[in-house]
């Protein structure tokens, strides 16, 4: 029995579908079981077992983990991620547990220091003094989360960051999944740490262009500088500081230090990973073009930003 922490999560959603897909006996946690059985469908809810747990209830996992011999781990990111993952893992090696598959990040750079991937560091450190079985994904940039940008796509035609034009890792979150679900199943594959990208780099200019064809009018991408990035991510984008600070990060990093796509999916899942045009044709519908509604105030927010 496999146990699928972070099942309504982007790369979560993903692995339950492969694992349906495989028939493999799993167990999906959330806190709110319905919405995800909602989300499964009929043909899920007759594969997979949906539990309530919360990570900071100890006794719920402990129900969960019962009779479980494998865990996927993806907390969304958080303050208490630290907290909250090295008791799970503590917890999960209590309840019989012998393999982890952890969602990572990038390794920690000193060059140019990701808050959130020293939060993964210790996680991982903890994981390597449990003494279980423990395989570690460490994704870069995920594909899905250029929808970010579909706020300002779809009215002001722009999109902001503060990468200039440093290429970027990218990878579909659907690929780091059924990397999760190889590790899960495979017994050659676990037991190791992978670092996935996608197949190319792409910077943000260049998904602005590509955009711009697809949507066949003009798109562009405005660098700021990443304290003002910052600013307008909390004052206009209405994201926590902390993790405000972590979009800023992680792109100061590409500017720092060079990316580069390597062949890690190709080889354990024997194809190629999932093309970023191809994302985009996929989410295009989003992108398109709609008035602005002058009568919200974060509208008129973010067009005074972009004027300003």
């Amino acid at each position: 029995m496999i146990v699928i922490m972070g099942a309504t999560g982007t790369i979560g959603r993903a692995l339950v579908e492969r694992l349906i897909d495989l028939g493999v006996p799993a167990r999906a946690l959330s806190r709110e079981p319905e919405k995800l059985r909602n989300q499964i469908g009929e043909k899920g809810r007759s594969a997979i077992e949906v539990a309530w747990a919360d990570a900071a209830d100890p006794e719920s996992l402990r129900r969960a983990f019962t009779g479980a011999s494998q865990l996927f781990l993806a907390l969304s990111n958080s303050p208490r991620q630290i907290e909250w993952e090295t008791s799970i893992i503590q917890l999960a090696g209590e309840s019989g547990i012998k393999h982890i598959v952890k969602i990572s990040s990038p390794a920690f750079e000193q060059s140019a220091p990701v808050a959130v991937a020293g939060w993964h560091q210790e996680i991982e450190n903890a994981l390597r003094e449990s003494g279980l079985t423990h395989t570690v994904l460490r994704p870069y940039a995920f594909m899905q989360n250029i929808m970010r940008f579909a706020p300002t796509i779809t009215t002001q035609n722009v999109f902001f960051g503060s990468m200039g034009n440093s290429p970027c890792n990218f990878i579909d979150c659907r690929d780091i999944a059924d990397v999760a679900a190889e590790a899960l199943t495979n017994p050659e594959v676990s037991g190791q740490v992978y670092t996935l990208t996608g197949s190319e780099i792409v910077s943000y200019p260049q998904i602005a262009d590509r955009l711009s064809a697809l949507l066949n009018r003009p798109i562009s991408y405005i660098n700021l500088e990443p304290q003002e990035l910052l600013r307008n991510l909390i004052e206009h984008g209405h994201m926590p500081p902390w993790l405000a600070n972590h979009v800023v990060e992680i792109q100061s990093m590409a500017t720092v230090v060079p990316e580069r796509p390597n062949d890690t999916v190709q080889r354990l899942l024997g194809r190629e990973p999932r093309k970023l045009e191809a994302f985009l044709h996929e989410s295009v519908e989003n992108f398109r073009y709609r008035i602005i509604n002058v009568s919200c105030p974060e509208s008129i927010a973010l067009k005074s930003h972009r004027l300003g």
